[in-house]
């Protein structure tokens, strides 16, 4: 029978070893224990279903779907799952994706014994998590933008976030309508929406913007 007095953690990272650091790290906590691992987003999303975890802690870049893309999913199919980002990258980009996507807080690998265990802790508290550059991101975000009226891109939809992953893996046109299973003339529509959405001009572009938004790895 599960311990109804311990937070029950979804790990998801495509590196079986960080995975295994990791639940070293939380599984030593008198209060936290991982009930579920996936290698991928979109696996991640099949065990929240499955084994009912109160808190995901996901990694930014994963084959299928990327972390930040199935935080915005979990928060939309459990909408009392509390989300982690654990990331490699001090990135103020990712950070500013991993809030907008649903995320409680942000832990860079680099600090995950120093910080994870806590992270999780603020995160059921309903508390966010920062590290300090993040901090000091969030402050100089504001500052930048207080009061200038600024407007902001366009958000692009989920179907056109698929399709810009697919496209910056460099999938042809033609691939892109098989794996997703519509026309190549629909593909064609949706890639031209990204572009002017986007305001970029060809593949190496959204190719950049996909890395820098954490949709592909460089």
């Amino acid at each position: 029978m599960p311990d109804a007095t311990k937070t029950r953690i979804l790990l998801a990272d495509d590196h079986a070893l960080v995975r295994r650091g990791v639940r070293l790290i939380l599984d030593n906590e008198p209060d936290l224990v991982v009930v579920a691992e996936a290698g991928d987003g979109a696996e991640a999303i099949e065990k929240a279903r499955t084994d009912e975890p109160d808190l995901a802690i996901l990694d930014i870049a994963m084959p299928r779907l990327t972390g930040l893309q199935a935080a915005v999913q979990l928060s939309s199919l459990q909408p009392d799952l509390r989300i982690l980002i654990l990331t490699m990258y001090d990135n103020e980009q990712y950070f500013f994706e991993a809030l907008k996507a649903g995320a409680s807080g942000y832990v860079l690998k680099s600090v995950a014994d120093r910080d994870l265990v806590e992270a999780c802790r603020a995160a059921m508290r309903g508390e966010p998590f920062l590290y300090p550059g993040a901090i000091t991101a969030l402050i100089r975000n504001y500052l930048d933008h207080a009061g200038d009226g600024e407007p902001t891109a366009k958000t692009i939809t989920r179907r056109e976030e698929e399709i810009l992953k697919l496209v910056a893996e460099g999938h042809s046109s033609k691939e892109i309508a098989d794996l997703l299973v519509i026309s190549t003339k629909t593909v064609e529509r949706h890639r031209a929406n990204l572009l002017q959405k986007l305001g970029l001009r060809d593949r190496l572009e959204l190719t950049r913007y996909a890395i820098r938004t954490g949709l592909i790895e460089p």
